[in-house]
């Protein structure tokens, strides 16, 4: 079972993608979790990541293809993966099937977290990341226990350059006019799936494992 998860920034497809792999015993690949362990060990593909990142751009083709590529085709991926973040543009989509296509394979699934963009504005706005593990917090919907430090190690939880409401309108926008169009690119495919990302997380879940079976 191979998936794509599509949506815009924070309208958590990264939360459904993580809950879909543990359910199906795939792999979850996240370009943004890679992106960030990059950063944080601050290698040199790292420190292009976040030139890009912290202006709300995405991260050149270049330097996301290859390695997505490399993953996919690792033993723990024979069963299926779920793709979070990749691809994110139509050159990038056409990439993925050729190369899919070459060792005989095609995607299963499109599926399209559907999320308003004044919803993602505000729901952005509230997120907070442990700098030090990588664990992800909402001030609202995923409070850490103690105001400001993370559950998992103690370290200072913080508002990332990416969240802020400037770079998140930013975001956005790059979304619209670059990853949007894999909507229509994958409904040509027949392969599109489209859920409603404004219901709680349970119940989009629910939606997604309605459109996959049980």
């Amino acid at each position: 079972m191979k998936i794509i998860m599509l949506g815009a920034p924070g309208a958590g497809k990264g939360t459904q993608a993580k809950r879909i792999a543990e359910k199906y015993s795939i792999p979850h690949i996240s370009t943004g979790d890679i992106f960030r362990a990059n950063i944080k060990n601050g290698t040199e593909l790292g420190k292009k990541a976040k030139t890009y990142m912290d202006q709300g751009a995405l991260v050149p083709d270049a330097l996301t293809c290859d390695l997505v590529m490399d993953r996919i085709q690792q033993e723990d991926c024979k069963n299926g993966f779920v793709l979070d973040g990749f691809p994110r543009t139509i050159p990038q989509a056409e990439a993925l099937d050729a190369a899919l296509k070459n060792i005989g394979q095609t995607m299963d699934y499109a599926i399209d977290v559907d999320v308003p963009d004044e919803n993602i504005v505000n729901r952005m706005g509230g997120r907070r990341a442990c700098l030090n593990c990588g664990a992800t917090y909402h001030i609202t919907f995923h409070p850490t226990k103690e105001e400001g430090k993370c559950d998992a190690c103690g370290s200072e939880t913080v508002l990332r350059d990416d969240d802020k409401p400037e770079t998140v309108q930013k975001r956005l926008e790059v979304y619209h006019a670059q990853t949007q169009p894999l909507i229509d690119y994958y409904k040509e495919q027949n392969i599109l799936k489209t859920v409603d990302g404004t219901r709680p997380m349970d119940e989009v879940f629910e939606a997604i494992v309605a459109i996959l079976g049980a």
